[in-house]
């Protein structure tokens, strides 16, 4: 087997083995050649070649997302790490594990005007679980002048180190950041950042490795609920005849289902669950969008719960949020083993566990339940919200809306579904979606920035058929994405083409003028066709109802390539149709 020969190169590559990351995703580059040398020579590796960093880093997380385990992204020095703060901050707020492996240059040719350097340390600072800048080897040093210090100097301070074992004691240092940095990725959920100096010669190879890294655990500290803690959960839960459960970014079958159908007996429980949350029960109320939007003063006051118990990741809907931020609940607990987001600022309990930790050690404990017409009270005005919810589709013209339904429909069963961020993800959460879908979305920042490429990662990893609904804005953001060579052929892109970011058409400003078109629909007369014949997509377009239910017909059949249904809809009305749709439910 082929090795680098620089030994820092060595320790990483065999450290990552050590603990199983098997996916390196890696942009070409000279600086991380020792890198890119070791990790393509070994068969252990998956290793994949994205050219533009923004679209590598949002590919691995898709990866990561997945596997649920950590992704290495390797990269060159200089700005091309800055293209990986995306991915990194989605990762961060997504509990989602990445490795980036930067190289860089040694740090007496840092700040002097070489090419493709920047202050590397530390560069994700406050997005980051942990930063492990590496020091160099100096077996590896400058040997003239020309490189930087005078050579008498760094001569004298080699012999010395030599002298005094401080090589021995950098490399232990190194293999214990790096140590460091992998376990808290595995046990974190999160992006940690490895940075690596690099001294020239790059390109050196050997045929036997010439480091033995120590390979240092994982501490595994098992926490258990306190029953004290629990007998007081119970009590307070015993007390109250209006729960609410809110459910967030969540992912599938992360809760035992008979869970599920125990809160689901429960008349003093409500369960709302989001498109993203992939929790399901024929009794749990989805769709909250349109559950509470047409709600008056006195109706919020009579949902408004004594106790809120929230889990999973962040909300979509900005009505819930709202409604729990001005009709706060008497207690608001939140489960999760790593923090808790007082995003209705009533935060009481952090529950320091996960759901099925809590639920299970709750659940048991309840002998009876609380008299209460919560539930029903409120399943009832449910089921007249889904009755005018049809009747709505049937009188609406062609739109964004109807497309929606459309597709929604159309989504193959146990297949996966990405969703783009804005007009995409709150579109969805209107319908009802089969049960045997999984639905992932980028809501760590909600950005609209690597939608496609986590997509893409995604589909290459997971078994299942992967589809992406998306809007025009997210896509063209991302076109890069599909400069990747590891697309499966069963991948589809469904692009909403709305000629502009029709969001925000239906925010509060001051529509149909030019600056608003300008600066904040930013309108566009754009297409993917072109896009799709460069990458060797299959596409297809509607431009009508009639026309998109023909396309959907044929366009999960397999295939030779990826597809790309592009529906065009009206600009100027989508926004009027969704408005008037809560308007019409209330």
């Amino acid at each position: 087997m082929l090795y680098p020969k620089n030994p820092l190169a060595q320790t990483v590559i065999q450290l990552c083995k050590a603990k199983n990351i098997q996916h390196i995703v890696i942009s070409p580059g000279s600086r991380n050649a020792p890198l890119t040398i070791g990790f393509t020579n070994d068969s252990f590796f998956t290793c994949y070649s994205i050219v533009d960093e923004r679209c590598a880093g949002f590919f691995a997380l898709g990866i990561a997302q997945q596997i649920e385990s950590p992704v290495a992204l390797v990269c060159t020095s200089g700005s091309a790490l800055l293209n990986y703060y995306p991915a990194i901050a989605e990762a961060f707020y997504s509990d989602i594990p990445l490795v980036v492996l930067s190289a860089d240059r040694p740090r007496y040719l840092i700040g002097i005007g070489d090419g493709q350097t920047i202050n590397q340390k530390d560069v994700f600072a406050n997005h980051i679980l942990n930063s492990a800048n590496l020091k160099l080897n100096y077996e590896y040093g400058p040997k003239n002048t020309n490189e930087g210090e005078p050579a008498i100097i760094k001569s004298i301070e080699n012999k010395l180190e030599r002298i005094l074992g401080v090589k021995q004691e950098i490399d232990e240092e190194n293999e214990t950041k790096i140590n460091t940095a992998l376990n808290k990725a595995i046990s974190g959920n999160g992006p940690v950042h490895i940075n690596i100096p690099f001294e020239e010669p790059l390109y050196e190879t050997t045929d036997k490795l010439e480091v033995k890294p120590k390979v240092i655990d994982i501490e595994v500290r098992k926490k258990k609920i306190d029953d004290f803690f629990i007998q007081e959960c119970y009590d307070d839960w015993n007390s109250y005849s209006k729960k609410m459960i809110l459910v967030g970014v969540n992912h599938p079958n992360k809760i035992d289902q008979h869970i599920l159908d125990e809160l689901a007996k429960d008349n003093s429980v409500i369960v709302f669950t989001e498109t993203t949350s992939n929790v399901y029960n024929k009794h749990f109320f989805n769709s909250i969008d349109k559950m509470i939007a047409p709600l008056s003063e006195e109706e919020f006051q009579e949902l408004q719960p004594d106790i809120l118990v929230t889990f999973g990741g962040l909300i979509v809907s900005k009505k819930i949020k709202g409604f729990l931020r001005k009709f706060q609940p008497k207690h608001h607990w939140h489960i999760d083993k790593k923090n808790a987001n007082d995003t209705f600022f009533c935060l009481d309990k952090h529950i320091e566990a996960t759901p099925n930790q809590f639920f299970n050690s709750l659940l048991p404990r309840l002998t009876h339940f609380v008299k209460s017409d919560y539930k029903p009270h409120w399943s009832d005005v449910k089921s007249v919200r889904d009755e005018k919810h049809q009747a709505y589709l049937n009188e609406i013209p062609y739109s964004d809306f109807k497309v929606f339904d459309s597709v929604l429909k159309a989504i193959p069963e146990q297949s996966i579904l990405q969703l783009g961020n804005s007009s995409a993800v709150r579109y969805a959460q209107l319908f009802d979606l089969k049960k045997t879908i999984q639905v992932f979305c980028n809501r760590g920042t909600s950005g609209i920035d690597g939608s496609t490429s986590t997509a893409i990662g995604c589909a290459k990893t997971s078994k299942k058929q992967t589809t992406l609904i998306t809007g025009d804005l997210s896509f063209f953001y991302d076109s890069n994405a599909l400069w990747n060579n590891f697309i499966p052929n069963n991948f589809r892109i469904i692009l909403i083409n709305n000629q502009g970011g029709g969001i925000f058409r239906i925010l509060p400003g001051h529509k149909n003028t030019k600056k608003f078109e300008t600066f904040f629909e930013t309108t566009h007369d754009l297409n993917a066709k072109h896009l799709c014949k460069m990458f060797d997509f299959d596409y297809v377009t509607a431009l009508n109802e009639r026309q998109v239910k023909t396309q959907l017909k044929t366009f999960f059949a397999e295939s030779n390539q990826p597809k790309l249904l592009e529906i065009f809809t009206p600009r100027t009305i989508n926004d009027n149709v969704l408005l008037d749709y809560f308007k019409f439910i209330k």
